[in-house]
């Protein structure tokens, strides 16, 4: 089975060329929602609540706080993703293993953090999403309701639009208007359907 890693900065566009290249008939894995499945796994809200003291209580992780504690210091976010990214992968394969036994040929791993997490080395080909400081700024704080400046520290531990050019097979470049969004997604999902002949 061919894999498709989907990656990008954050609010850049990322899940809605995922939801395109699914409505194009190419099934999906979406790291994000086994990211937040995995957060609620109580290995490792154990694992979290010893490596960063009082960042877990009875809810679970307290995602505000400790997106401020992490995007604001890469030796801790590093640290974090020693914890969560061995638990995502574990969760991956299960799925990668379930959709090759349905007899599916290829996926598109919709992955975030693709990358920092060496899920690019399972991958074929990489496409990336990257966008305006301004717009990835204005999607963020209306999708997650934070302030500005932890908005802002998240893209500044992120990587830098030269990095996804110089490692990406395919760059969709996202300047806020869907249809020329849908236009980029959709050749794309054409040449990787020809490239890989599935």
């Amino acid at each position: 089975m061919t894999v498709i890693g989907l990656t990008g900065q954050s609010g850049a566009g990322k899940s809605t060329a995922s939801g395109i290249f699914k409505s194009c008939g190419i099934p999906v894995i979406d790291c994000d929602k086994i990211s937040r499945e995995v957060s609620t796994f109580p290995e490792f809200l154990e694992k979290v609540e010893n490596a960063f003291p009082g960042y877990t209580d009875e809810n679970g992780l307290k995602r505000r706080e400790f997106g401020s504690l992490v995007f604001n210091d890469r030796e801790k976010l590093k640290i974090y993703g020693e914890i969560i990214f061995p638990m995502i992968r574990k969760e991956l394969f299960k799925r990668l293993k379930s959709l090759k036994e349905t007899g599916e040929r290829i996926v598109i791993l919709d992955a975030p953090t693709l990358f920092e997490s060496g899920m690019d080395e399972i991958c074929s080909a990489v496409v990336s999403v990257i966008a305006p400081l301004d717009i990835k700024i204005k999607r963020i704080l209306e999708r997650d309701g934070i302030p500005v400046e932890l908005a802002q520290a998240r893209l500044s531990s992120q990587f830098e639009e030269k990095f996804f050019y110089d490692r990406s097979d395919w760059v969709i470049v996202n300047g806020g208007d869907l249809s020329a969004l849908r236009a980029q997604t959709e050749k794309i999902a054409d040449e990787i359907r020809k490239r890989f002949d599935v």
